[in-house]
């Protein structure tokens, strides 16, 4: 029955006026959906946190304390231990950049999202997408404070790249 309603544009009786049959609220928003015409004419760059889960399984596996235990194997070795002698496990962050027009990503695992690691993620991108042929012209990222720095700001500049 929806079917054959949608086919002749009749409204959901929730969005008419009872009275009159006037539409009282519109349709769903329309989603704008965007491509760029080229390869390399947007990036979006962004970056995922990711908890890291010791080998064998965690704390919801095994209880906190042998969690704890089996998590001091899975430790980085040039890492320190944390306050109060827990394992420095943390997190993993995946930075990745990805081209609007063809969605070819290029993706690092990095242990931070400092300013500098991102930088210095970006100029491994940016070089890594022109080896491919990819000339990037514009960058896309969220609000992060790692892209709001001066030296992402610079290197973007610097490339002639627009933010």
């Amino acid at each position: 029955m929806h079917r054959i309603l949608t086919r002749y544009g009749c409204l959901r009786l929730s969005w008419i006026d009872p009275a009159t049959g006037a539409p009282v609220r519109a349709r769903r928003r329309e989603i704008r959906r965007y491509e760029h015409q080229a390869p390399g004419d947007l990036i979006h760059v962004d970056i995922k946190k990711l908890g890291r889960i010791p080998d064998g399984g965690g704390h919801r596996v095994h209880g906190r304390a042998q969690g704890t235990r089996n998590s001091s194997a899975h430790r980085e070795p040039g890492r320190t231990r944390k306050v109060a002698g827990r394992p420095n496990l943390g997190y993993a962050y995946l930075h990745h950049a990805v081209d609007d027009h063809s969605r070819y990503a290029y993706s690092e695992i990095l242990a931070d999202e400092k300013k500098e690691t991102a930088t210095a993620f970006m100029t491994r991108a940016l070089a890594h997408f022109a080896s491919i042929g990819v000339a990037t012209a514009r960058v896309m990222t969220d609000n992060g404070s790692c892209y709001r720095s001066r030296i992402f700001r610079d290197l973007l500049h610097d490339n002639k790249i627009k933010h």
